[in-house]
């Protein structure tokens, strides 16, 4: 069994939209108002924004410190 990157899921722009698609909908299915449903949307891609970013400083920091260049080309560590 492959052992799950989670960086790489928790930065990915995918996860997090179908994540906020389905809590406004479930809002929406429960009755709630659709205008709760869009705000509740906007402030989980706003947290998965940040999420990204710090993952992504973090990843850029441990490479300085490694002191080798490290270069992330769609999801994969390429080391130059």
């Amino acid at each position: 069994m492959k052992e799950i990157n989670w960086k790489r899921k928790l930065t990915s722009r995918k996860l997090w939209t179908a994540v906020a698609s389905f809590v406004s909908m479930m809002i929406v299915a429960t009755g709630g108002a659709e205008n709760t449903a869009t705000q509740v949307t906007a402030l989980i891609m706003a947290g998965a924004s940040v999420v990204a970013y710090i993952i992504g400083e973090g990843l850029t920091d441990s490479a300085n410190i490694n002191g080798g260049t490290t270069e992330i080309e769609n999801g994969i560590e390429i080391e130059e």
